[in-house]
């Protein structure tokens, strides 16, 4: 009996992936009605967990006198980092979660209703799936994840990012921090929320990225001919688009930082161009890079598609010469308007398809995608150096 084309081939028996649809934490948001698989519940889930990280601080500096600054440096109120950290970031990181869960398992089901999983190798294809859902609900990697962000996260967060000067949060007698009644919120309660959501999407892509190792392990079939120029596996590189949210939460988590040294400490924009720069093109190499596991089966289709279609052309060349060259052609046949001269077209076509095959399921159009969605959250910034018009101009500069 023919399936129906609702239902493809063995994917109606495998499990349904998703990158976020499971572990201990959104097993407890489930049952708190925080969580679900649709738009429905976003808005409530962003509001609790951005109230949660950010209202206790707004409350507490201003009963302690440290939202306006008195006798401090840095108050609350001005402190942009922590604005964009909890009011920015964390509600976009918490949204990605919707378009990650909604795109990334039509990604992998293209590998079976393209035929690019052979069938003899379904059964270790679902393997793989069921090998990452397993990690994604592991108790211990999540229990981990807390232990991380109250040690290694806090040593980079007191190293690297807090300002070492009195603000709302702190004070400091030499390299001792003395906290305010909001920065024992702020370090115990706020930052570890922020960088355990944070760490859980790395956990989670390195999820995916493991997944996508064991495919490529597969005898998959690639055709070189295919018009997407990467042998079929084109939407390989449009499914990174799903993760475009968590770069834009980094590069405004950058920002927050970078404002709070240029508005705050007087520091020149134009001394963070490095690092950010550094790190625009780092995330996007992190998207993008792991997707060089398929090189090795696209430089293989690549290479018997040479093969293959310059023998057939070949072929083809040395039939359309006997016909229309040494006089074999049917007597009253006319070249002009012949089929034939339309399927040499076409074969050359073909050919010039294969030789312009990459061997990366991405192309330029997706690291320029990716670049600008993490830089999008530094322009604000580069409008205290450089006019609107300028600002304008130097984007597209660099896109195009």
């Amino acid at each position: 009996m023919v399936q129906p084309m609702s239902e493809p081939r063995d994917l109606i028996d495998s499990p349904h992936f998703s990158l976020v649809s499971g572990g201990p934490l959104f097993q407890l948001f489930r049952r708190t009605r925080l969580s679900g698989d649709s738009l429905e519940r976003l808005p409530r889930r962003i509001l609790a967990i951005s109230c949660v990280a950010w209202l206790p601080l707004l409350l507490l500096s201003a009963f302690t006198g440290k939202a306006l600054g008195h006798g401090i440096r840095i108050p609350f109120l001005y402190d942009i980092d922590a604005y964009v950290r909890f009011l920015i970031a964390l509600p976009v990181l918490i949204a990605a979660e919707v378009v990650v869960h909604k795109r990334i398992w039509p990604c992998l089901q293209r590998f079976v209703t393209r035929d690019i999983v052979p069938e003899q190798d379904l059964p270790a294809f679902h393997s793989a799936i069921d090998s990452a859902l397993r990690i994604r609900n592991s108790v211990a990697l999540e229990v981990g994840l807390i232990i991380y962000v109250y040690t290694v996260g806090h040593w980079i967060w007191r190293s690297r990012i807090a300002l070492g000067e009195a603000t709302w949060y702190a004070s400091f007698q030499g390299t001792h921090m003395h906290l305010t009644p909001a920065g024992y919120w702020y370090v115990f309660f706020s930052i570890p929320i922020f960088q355990f959501i944070l760490a859980r999407w790395y956990l989670r892509l390195f999820i995916w990225f493991r997944l996508l190792w064991r495919v490529s392990r597969l005898d998959l079939r690639l055709e070189a001919a295919h018009p997407d120029r990467a042998g079929g596996l084109g939407f390989l590189g449009k499914s990174s688009y799903a993760f475009a949210p968590i770069l834009f939460a980094q590069g405004a988590l950058l920002a927050g930082v970078f404002a709070d040294r240029v508005v705050l400490e007087g520091q020149p924009f134009l001394g963070f161009k490095v690092v950010a720069a550094s790190l625009i093109i780092f995330w996007a190499w992190v998207l993008l890079a792991p997707l060089g596991v398929f090189t090795p089966h696209m430089w293989r289709a690549k290479h018997v598609g040479r093969a293959e279609y310059g023998l057939l052309a070949s072929r083809y060349l040395a039939e359309f010469k006997e016909k229309w060259i040494l006089g074999g052609c049917p007597k009253g046949e006319e070249l002009l308007g012949s089929a034939d001269i339309q399927s040499l077209a076409d074969m050359e076509n073909t050919c010039d398809a294969v030789g312009r095959m990459r061997l990366v399921p991405f192309g330029p159009s997706e690291i320029t995608v990716l670049a600008a969605v993490t830089l999008a959250p530094l322009l604000p910034l580069m409008l205290t150096v450089y006019s609107l018009d300028q600002v304008v101009a130097r984007v597209l500069k660099m896109m195009f």
